[in-house]
């Protein structure tokens, strides 16, 4: 018999900042045990300066380069605290995935399925997968979303608790 003990994690997560990163998005960032940032991260900075104050699971997303591309994967797939994760940028939401990643969603669908690329916040649970989806919107000023925003979330014992939506200034 394997005994597993979890602490709660807090978990940052943003998507589209395209090279934008403030004290807004960083005052956040210091609060959260780790942070996901779910692509079109734009320059590195916002990702370099991320990596300072916490630690960073990111993917690359359409607009990133090829300096992303190195550093990050296009899919990331992992287990926290008992969750099965899988972050991708263009992944679309339940009903409306995305060719690339719906067949292997279908197939085995994690806990949780994180996007980012249509600058919408959308949490939305699917039925059929019997997984949570989001996406935290947009935390940059590129785009035409009017609120920046992100979402943050706790990671306890195989769930998912006290998510939150954060609104940022308006860009």
């Amino acid at each position: 018999m394997y005994l597993y003990f979890y602490t709660v994690k807090k978990i940052l997560l943003l998507s589209d900042t395209h090279s934008f990163i403030d004290d807004q998005i960083l005052k956040y960032v210091n609060l959260a045990d780790e942070v996901w940032h779910a692509g079109d991260i734009g320059n590195l900075r916002v990702t370099d300066t991320i990596k300072k104050h916490k630690p960073l699971r990111a993917v690359f997303g359409n607009i990133d380069g090829k300096e992303a591309r190195a550093e990050f994967p296009l899919d990331l797939k992992f287990e926290e605290q008992g969750v099965k994760i899988w972050i991708t940028h263009i992944g679309g939401y339940p009903n409306r995935y995305n060719q690339r990643v719906r067949e292997a969603l279908k197939a085995n669908p994690p806990n949780l399925f994180i996007c980012g690329h249509s600058h919408i916040l959308k949490v939305q649970y699917d039925n059929k997968l019997n997984c949570m989806h989001f996406n935290p919107g947009a935390a940059g000023k590129v785009g035409f979303h009017k609120v920046r925003t992100m979402l943050r979330f706790e990671l306890d014992a195989g769930e998912i608790k006290n998510l939150e939506v954060i609104e940022l200034a308006k860009r």
